[in-house]
């Protein structure tokens, strides 16, 4: 199999990080070379960038620089880590792409989508996944999940956007609704509320649906 990009997107709670590791112990198993990465946070750079951007204390970045940042952490993970994983012949799989910018700093904040959609076509220098799943769970039970989780996890240095308000994490789920809505041919979307395992099963089965044979 050529190297290609899976990108998952979802909002907060939606089992992303839980699928993206089943799916990377399958591709283990049968002998496919794959990379797990994420945005922000797959470079040196984005490391820093994600501590800004992440942390409650981080609540008053403006929108616009909120954009900016994620635009500077893509550019970086493109040019340092996707594209030489990619032209390797990786099956690279990507915590959040370009479609999260969209979702969060349009949609979620409130930024003209024409000016997002410009900053994100100059930060991803054309770069476009070869398959995007979406997971898709009503925020209201995704919260409950993600509160569950940093309490059993003691997390208090990520928790900004989980910190913000249910209309919000409506917006952005419309958002990824919308985006999924105009490019189908690029989307699979999932239950997020399905188990992990038949989340998994659905992902490698739309894999070789679309790209033949993974072995």
């Amino acid at each position: 199999m050529k190297g290609i990009l899976v990108t998952f997107e979802g909002i907060e709670g939606s089992g992303k990080s839980t699928l993206i590791t089943l799916v990377s112990d399958a591709f283990k198993q049968i002998g496919v070379e794959q990379f797990v990465t994420r945005e922000p946070g797959g470079t040196d750079l984005g490391k820093s960038l994600r501590k800004v951007l992440l942390a409650p204390q981080g609540a008053d970045i403006t929108p616009l620089a909120e954009l900016f940042l994620y635009a500077a952490d893509r550019t970086q993970h493109i040019n340092e880590v996707l594209l030489p994983a990619i032209k390797a012949g990786k099956a690279v799989l990507c915590d959040r792409f370009s479609d999260a910018t969209e979702a969060y700093q349009g949609y979620g904040r409130g930024i003209p989508l024409k000016i997002v959609k410009a900053v994100i076509d100059q930060a991803r220098e054309g770069l476009i996944p070869d398959l995007t799943v979406l997971l898709d769970l009503p925020p209201a039970k995704s919260l409950v999940r993600v509160r569950k989780r940093n309490i059993r996890n003691s997390l208090t240095d990520e928790t900004r956007f989980d910190d913000e308000e249910l209309a919000f994490h409506e917006r952005v789920r419309e958002g990824y609704l919308a985006i999924s809505g105009r490019e189908p041919e690029r989307f699979l979307i999932l239950d997020g509320m399905a188990s992990p395992d038949d989340l998994a099963r659905k992902v490698m089965e739309e894999l070789e649906n679309r790209f033949g044979p993974l072995k």
